[in-house]
């Protein structure tokens, strides 16, 4: 809190670049609140084609704020699934959660909020239509979120901001996405061998518990569980895709 107050007392004395004052204003206008550290916004839409090495001789870019809030983002939405659908299965709730937090949804929410007009990139070294590039740096700028403002309040950016109005949950909950065919299309692409094994059943009472692998060349590349062998196959296939980047 006091370092916080201290960065305030800071910035409000210090002149800001116009380009640092766009970027302000446009972190403002998706999180809700200005930035307290406004070099973690700037890191946070770096790609590492315009990275500078540091003193460490390591590259800053927004790689390292995008592993961070990645994992955020994932922990958030999986417990407001939770809570918000009590009587679903894991499966159901695994599957939901890579619906919203795959490659190709995280790109389109970034457009949708204005990430690709803030990032800064080498356009003669990188194509901004990268399929991974807006996803990336929304994850990023989650981070940066995160670090500056805490936990809570980047929590209620994630559901406020980004997940309740972007994302019709119970139609996503309701629609099946097949991850399995996913899978095996691309091991089929890829000539590699691919298995699906049912290896554990929990019974209790009229309730059962199915615990899939998808194993690629000898390797489990996912887990799920679910109340039927297709739930906990689907499970684990959407596990499988995460892993193998297939969404």
């Amino acid at each position: 809190m006091i370092r916080a107050l201290l960065r305030h007392f800071i910035n409000f004395f210090r002149i800001f670049s116009e380009q640092e004052k766009k970027l302000i204003a446009s972190i403002k206008s998706m999180v809700g609140v200005k930035p307290l550290n406004i070099e973690l916004y700037v890191l946070a839409t770096s790609h590492r084609s315009v990275a500078k090495t540091n003193s460490g001789g390591i590259k800053d870019s927004n790689e390292r704020l995008e592993f961070l809030g990645d994992a955020i983002l994932g922990s958030v939405v999986a417990e407001y699934l939770f809570k918000k659908f009590p009587f679903k299965d894991e499966g159901v709730l695994t599957e939901t959660r890579s619906k919203i937090v795959n490659r190709e949804s995280l790109n389109l929410l970034a457009k949708k909020i204005g990430i690709n007009a803030i990032i800064s990139i080498e356009n003669n070294r990188y194509s901004r239509s990268h399929k991974s590039i807006y996803g990336n740096t929304l994850e990023a700028v989650i981070g940066a979120v995160y670090i500056d403002r805490g936990y809570q309040f980047c929590k209620k950016f994630i559901i406020k901001k980004l997940l309740i109005p972007h994302f019709d949950l119970e139609e996503l909950i309701d629609t099946d996405s097949n991850f399995k065919s996913i899978v095996i299309e691309w091991a089929q692409k890829e000539s590699k061998s691919l298995n699906f094994v049912i290896d554990k059943i929990i019974t209790k009472g009229n309730f059962k518990e199915f615990t899939a692998h998808v194993i690629v060349e000898d390797e489990v590349v996912g887990e799920g569980h679910g109340s039927s062998k297709k739930r906990a196959e689907q499970a684990a296939a959407s596990k499988a895709c995460e892993k193998l980047t297939l969404l």
